[in-house]
């Protein structure tokens, strides 16, 4: 679950993470109340589930997809500036007016950059901060290092800019501490990142405890990604958080019911939203025109590389699980069919303690409550396989038959292109 900027700054100052002040406002009124509040030099941000919001142009929604493709193509002359007019996401003010002035040109619209998608999003809400006289920028963060089985927390001189672009030019300038799980944060982690950033004296000690809090907010909401970028050191020698981001692990959120009422799902893809509602929590959209319907992330996984072996796109990874309730099969069959790019289904069983009967009974419920007008590919193997069988057969319906699973694959992306 991700979380906006300010949630994420909110969660990190409370674990002892020294930020800049500011607040979050959802009208100009309040965004010029605030900057008063601040002395009237502020910065005025979009609050998305989206990075690259400085650079992202703001548009009425008609125009998103037009601007995605400028910005991807020709980024130079098209990414949006902290002043001017080519107006981005984040947006510089000096004085009250200006800050009100900046928030009416922000709310309300579609923010557009390289992480939203050509359909981009609506600004609903604007963080105002206190303007900042940076010296220095790095980037800070820690994330659950699965390879090491536990925490790693990462820091590099070279802040204010995507991680992944210094990983990919110069990744020497990234320094990597795992974190004992056993042991917990201990300070020696804060003084040895800040020695090898160059920082010592008042300002080393400040960056530790920064280190230290960043720890502590990780562990504490069961996050699997904290980062600060950029952390920066002022003019006046100070160190701090200038920027946060903050993704709760989903497993995680029965333990943090709090957290969970800071999710915007406005924020998230509307089919995601509706398959957990509907009980099918492992469903991720994607770009393709097959929809799946899987038991076993592994074999969701195969069967959408195989869907790409066989000159197709899936539309979707969807895990049901060991499923032995017909009208989850529904329900996952319902939210594939909301998805207006779905041309043909694709639905591959291998029932171990999922039975293969139950699959095709909600196949076959799925038909009588629903109008199904794309083509569905069905593959069956495993647990009470003859039962499923004959309930497929004595049903009638016009499913595409398969029993090897590239021979299913093939079929479905015929079926998707006959559609």
């Amino acid at each position: 679950m991700k979380l906006h900027e300010y949630q994420a700054r909110d969660l990190l100052a409370q674990n002892g993470v020294a930020t800049t002040k500011g607040r979050v406002a959802s009208t100009p009124a309040e965004a010029r109340a605030i900057a008063q509040e601040l002395g009237g030099k502020v910065v005025v941000k979009a609050q998305i589930h989206a990075g690259g919001r400085g650079k992202g142009r703001l548009v009425a929604q008609s125009e998103t997809a037009d601007m995605y493709q400028k910005l991807t193509t020709d980024p130079e002359n098209n990414s949006g500036k902290v002043r001017g007019d080519r107006i981005g996401g984040v947006r510089l003010a000096d004085t009250v007016d200006e800050a009100e002035a900046a928030a009416a040109a922000i709310l309300g619209r579609h923010l557009v950059s390289i992480q939203t998608g050509p359909e981009g999003k609506l600004v609903k809400n604007v963080l105002v901060a206190e303007q900042t006289d940076i010296a220095k920028e790095y980037s800070l963060a820690a994330i659950i290092d699965g390879m090491a089985g536990g925490p790693l927390i990462m820091a590099s001189a070279e802040g204010g800019q995507e991680i992944e672009v210094v990983a990919h030019n110069n990744p020497e300038a990234i320094v990597r501490v795992n974190v004992n799980p056993s042991a917990g944060y201990e300070p020696y982690v804060g003084r040895t990142l800040a020695a090898r950033l160059g920082l010592s004296g008042d300002q080393g000690d400040q960056f530790g405890k920064i280190v230290a809090g960043l720890y502590k907010t990780l562990i504490a909401t069961d996050a699997s990604l904290v980062e600060i970028n950029p952390l920066a050191v002022t003019t006046d020698g100070r160190v701090v958080a200038v920027d946060a981001k903050l993704n709760i692990d989903d497993n995680a959120l029965f333990r943090h019911k709090d957290l969970e009422a800071l999710r915007d799902k406005d924020e998230e893809d509307p089919l995601e939203v509706k398959a957990q509602e509907l009980g099918v929590a492992n469903f991720i959209k994607l770009d393709g025109n097959i929809g799946c319907v899987v038991n076993g992330a592994g074999l969701a996984m195969a069967t959408m590389d195989t869907i790409k072996l066989a000159g197709g796109e899936p539309a979707n990874f969807l895990d049901i699980g060991t499923v032995n309730d017909p009208q989850r099969v529904v329900n996952a069959l319902q939210v594939i069919l909301d998805d207006p790019s779905v041309k043909a289904i694709l639905v591959n069983i291998f029932g171990g303690m999922a039975r293969v009967d139950i699959i095709a009974q909600g196949v076959i419920m799925a038909h009588q409550q629903m109008k199904i007008d794309v083509p569905v590919v069905m593959r069956l193997i495993g647990t009470n396989l003859a039962e499923g069988e004959k309930l497929v057969e004595e049903s009638g319906l016009p499913l595409i038959r398969a029993t090897e699973l590239f021979d299913a694959a093939r079929k479905a992306v015929q079926a998707a292109g006959a559609a």
